[in-house]
């Protein structure tokens, strides 16, 4: 099973939900834990892997072989990115807007132009105890996690519990992460700025006909919009977490709370049965 974890904002608790899970199911089930955040990956603060090796990542960009090139700029017809510009007996690539699909070099008429890997970041694979642990790390100052993302799903372990902490948002790397997910969890808070960025998550996974439903973090503050929201769009609401200072301290510590808080262990098992029942 693949669950994925998500929010339509930063800050709402996602990766310390993800990582208390999965650390909560793995003394029962196999589990393996992706870090598909890879502008900013931090679970492995607190799931401690011993990283075994690590895998650089890149994307094909064109170069063009001007001896071959006719100018013809039938490559940068083709660029939806406008990755490539032909002006006069020039022609400009732009790497960094390359989105490494390769249609310049297929149709290219003269063949003019070959593709070179780009390095965009590393994947990593270790272990935290049981818990096989994959994540991406982009390099700092590129524009295109996803294509990192992509390389990171690739090593999804079909014969465990996979959980997939995905990117804040509702954009291109958050889709790419919880895409074919058989269900997605929806991190929120009950704020004005929370419940405008659930309604926007809830929209991307109702796209992409994934079950879902929402865990409320610091549940007992603000007021009670979101849940009403939830009950009136029939959203399940499958746990909420209060405001708690233990939990903060041992956040700040990178403890997961479920060490300081054992009874968060058993609701945690509870909740992956609910999922079970709801997928």
């Amino acid at each position: 099973m693949i669950i994925s974890i998500a929010s339509g904002k930063g800050g709402t608790g996602k990766t310390t939900i993800a990582v208390n899970f999965a650390l909560s199911l793995c003394e029962s089930y196999p589990v393996q834990f992706l870090d598909c955040d890879v502008e900013e990956p931090n679970a492995h603060f607190f799931l401690k892997p011993n990283i075994s090796f690590h895998t650089d990542i890149g994307i094909p960009v064109p170069e063009v072989d001007e001896r071959e090139c006719t100018y013809c700029g039938k490559c940068a017809e083709v660029c939806a990115y406008n990755a490539i510009a032909v002006i006069k007996q020039n022609v400009l690539i732009f790497p960094e807007l390359c989105h490494g699909c390769g249609g310049c070099a297929l149709l290219c008429p003269e063949k003019a132009i070959i593709e070179k890997n780009r390095i965009i970041g590393i994947r990593e694979f270790g272990m935290a105890d049981s818990i096989q642990f994959v994540h991406g790390k982009l390099n700092i100052g590129e524009p295109m996690p996803t294509p990192l993302i992509r390389e990171v799903k690739k090593c999804i372990n079909p014969t465990r519990i996979v959980i997939i902490d995905a990117p804040p948002g509702t954009s291109c790397p958050m889709i790419e992460s919880i895409k074919e997910s058989n269900f997605c969890i929806l991190v929120t808070e009950p704020t004005p700025f929370g419940l405008n960025d659930l309604k926007l998550a809830v929209g991307v996974v109702r796209k992409l006909r994934i079950p879902f439903g929402v865990i409320i973090n610091r549940a007992d503050i603000g007021d009670k919009r979101v849940e009403e929201y939830c009950i009136e769009e029939k959203i399940p609401i499958l746990m909420s977490i209060p405001m708690d200072k233990e939990i903060a301290i041992a956040y700040s510590k990178g403890v997961p709370f479920i060490f300081e808080k054992f009874e968060w262990k058993e609701k945690f098992i509870e909740l992956y049965k609910n999922i079970e029942i709801l997928i």
